[in-house]
């Protein structure tokens, strides 16, 4: 345990010494992000940072891996899809690339995700585990992409995707400890340190931004880790589900009303129910400070109980997801953007 603290510190001050890096680059390669009016900021602001996430994390993953200090085949999951994700999102961030290409990249990605967990995990079933074979493991895929995307959606607002990556990664470490499993809970707390130290720059107001390459990395390690977590306990997936509730109802909920109408899901827009909330509340600051309060407030509490046994995964997303998806709809989540007129 000493020695993960000490790694934890190195990630936290390597990722925040390569995010000065990076925004100096940035700056330098005017590799900017130039407000429009899809946009929720109204300053140019560097972009890019997430690759501090990425490399400092990654080397954290590799030296557990290659010293036997963590489960191999979620640790391989992790590092070959990241990597890859990571790329392709680092492409996309300096050259456009056609989503038809960075979707192929991503079931890539999950394929590898999925080989090396040994397919998708038993759902755990109003307490009955269920093999569901091929028909989970496309499940599995499908879910692995969307929390990709729909990361890369709700990164947004100035450090949004990094608080919502700090509390569920801290709530799935906590979540480990809780149910006895303290051996899987290096890797949520050294993906949180490297956010940390990205976080010091992202920080309301925003001094950089995570890119394409940062965001669309930490929905696809969230997702494996959640996947992971299903392996050891069918009962663990719903908890991490639970943790991720706030990205998950935003994001799927808006898709969903945007798919109704016709629209384009890939053209940017700022009808997200926490693009509406920092209008309506005059900055980012607030909201990015509510996703933190709800996830360690609201959603850890009900992932510990479904966790421990004491509530059933089904009731337990129920529970969490019904009052976000009430102030989704509330905040007029996926309807038309007003900017648009």
């Amino acid at each position: 345990m000493i020695g993960l603290a000490w790694l934890i510190a190195v990630v936290v001050v390597s990722a925040g010494l390569m995010t000065w890096g990076l925004r100096r680059y940035a700056l330098a390669r005017s590799l900017m992000d130039i407000p429009n009016a899809r946009s929720s900021h109204s300053v140019p602001t560097p972009r890019g940072g997430g690759v501090a996430i990425v490399l400092s994390f990654l080397c954290a993953v590799f030296a557990l891996t290659i010293t036997a200090r963590a489960e191999p085949g979620g640790s391989w999951a992790i590092l070959g899809a990241g990597a890859l994700v990571a790329v392709v999102g680092f492409v996309d961030d300096h050259r456009h690339l056609a989503a038809r290409w960075r979707l192929l990249a991503h079931f890539v990605a999950a394929a590898w995700v999925l080989a090396w967990l040994g397919g998708a995990p038993p759902l755990d079933w109003f307490g009955a585990s269920v093999e569901l074979g091929w028909f989970g493991a496309t499940i599995a895929a499908v879910y692995l992409v969307w929390l990709l995307n729909l990361y890369n959606f709700m990164d947004g607002i100035d450090g949004i995707a990094s608080v919502e990556a700090i509390s569920v990664c801290a709530g799935g470490a906590v979540l480990y400890g809780f149910v006895g499993r303290a051996d899987l809970m290096a890797e949520p707390l050294l993906l949180a340190a490297a956010v940390v130290g990205f976080l010091v720059w992202n920080f309301p107001p925003a001094k950089i931004f995570m890119g394409d390459a940062g965001s669309g990395f930490l929905g696809i390690v969230l997702a494996t880790l959640s996947l992971q977590a299903a392996t050891v306990s069918p009962a663990l997936l719903w908890s991490w589900l639970i943790l991720l509730g706030v990205f998950i109802v935003d994001a799927t909920w808006t898709l969903l009303r945007r798919l109704i109408r016709g629209e384009r899901v890939y053209e940017a827009h700022r009808s997200h129910a926490y693009q509406r909330a920092s209008r309506r509340w005059g900055g980012h600051l607030p909201v990015t400070l509510s996703v933190g309060a709800i996830n360690i407030f609201w959603l850890l509490p009900i992932a510990l109980c479904v966790g421990a046994g004491l509530l059933d995964g089904v009731v337990g997303i129920g529970i969490a997801y019904a009052p976000l998806l009430g102030a989704a709809i509330a905040l007029g989540a996926g309807k038309p953007d007003i900017s648009k007129h």
